[in-house]
Order: C-alpha cells, then sequence, then structure tokens
C-alpha cells in the first residue's frame, strides 16, 4: 500500500505541536506552574483513579486516565508509517523513552508532576497506536488484493 510519506510527516509534526502545547503550554499548565509534584510508585495514580471513579462522562476521555493513552495512540500509529524498521518492541521503547523524556521535562520545568503511571499509560497508548496501525494496514492490503 502506498502513501504519501510527506502528509504523514506534517501529520506527525502537527501532532507534536499540540502534544506539546498541551503539555507544556495550556491553560492547566498555567495553574500547576511552580509546583513540584511526583509519584515514582507504581500503579498509585491508577489505583487512585479506580478507586474514586464515579462512572463515564464525556471529559473522562480527556482525564488523567484516558487521557494519558489517547495522548500516545497518534505516536504509536504515526511512528510505523514513518520508519520503516519497526516492531511492537521498538514502539513499546520509543513511547516509555519519549514519555520519560516529557516527564523529566515537565518536573524540570514545573509544569507538571512526575508521575510513573504517565510513563506507562502513554506507552500502553502507544502500543495500542500501533497494534491500530497493523490492523488498518492489514485491512487496507487484504482490500487491495
Amino acid at each position: 500500500m502506498k502513501y504519501n510519506k510527506l502528509a504523514v510527516w506534517v501529520m506527525f509534526v502537527c501532532y507534536l505541536g499540540l502534544l506539546f502545547y498541551l503539555l507544556f503550554f495550556s491553560a492547566y499548565r498555567n495553574n500547576v506552574k511552580g509546583i513540584i509534584a511526583y509519584n515514582v510508585i507504581p500503579f498509585d495514580s491508577i489505583k487512585n483513579y479506580i478507586n474514586h471513579y464515579d462512572g463515564f462522562r464525556i471529559s473522562r476521555l480527556t482525564d488523567n486516565f484516558f487521557g494519558n493513552i489517547a495522548a500516545f495512540l497518534p505516536f504509536g500509529f504515526l511512528i510505523p508509517l514513518l520508519f520503516e524498521r519497526n516492531n511492537i518492541y521498538l514502539i513499546f521503547l520509543y513511547s516509555f523513552l519519549f514519555s520519560f523524556i516529557i516527564e523529566i521535562t515537565q518536573i524540570s520545568f514545573r509544569v507538571g508532576a512526575f508521575d510513573v503511571d504517565d510513563m506507562f499509560l502513554n506507552t500502553i497508548g502507544g502500543l495500542i497506536g500501533y497494534v491500530l496501525v497493523k490492523v488498518f494496514l492489514f485491512s487496507r492490503h487484504m482490500k487491495l488484493n
């Protein structure tokens, strides 16, 4: 299947721009500016989220739990379209490292908390994006044949 790699690069750059805006410059980030917070206990934030879950609302799509997963879906989807050498292990590594860099940068500039659970959820989002692109490419290949 052929696709326009330039268009994918443009989408990737736009995605990164939006992600960096949301993670470092959005109104929410200005509200937490200067605060140093962190969580290094795996699954602590996730457990807290589950314990205080009070039903599904549309705002849940952008909260900490689903928002972190959704934020990295495009990353896992676009990387395989841009680079031929990829597999689920590399996407795992890239997603984790990119998330780690974001978390370190947020706490360094005091525009967010360092949360090991965010890294876990972001990595899950990247892996889901990877699976989705593979399913998409496989289904497109099957339709063409």
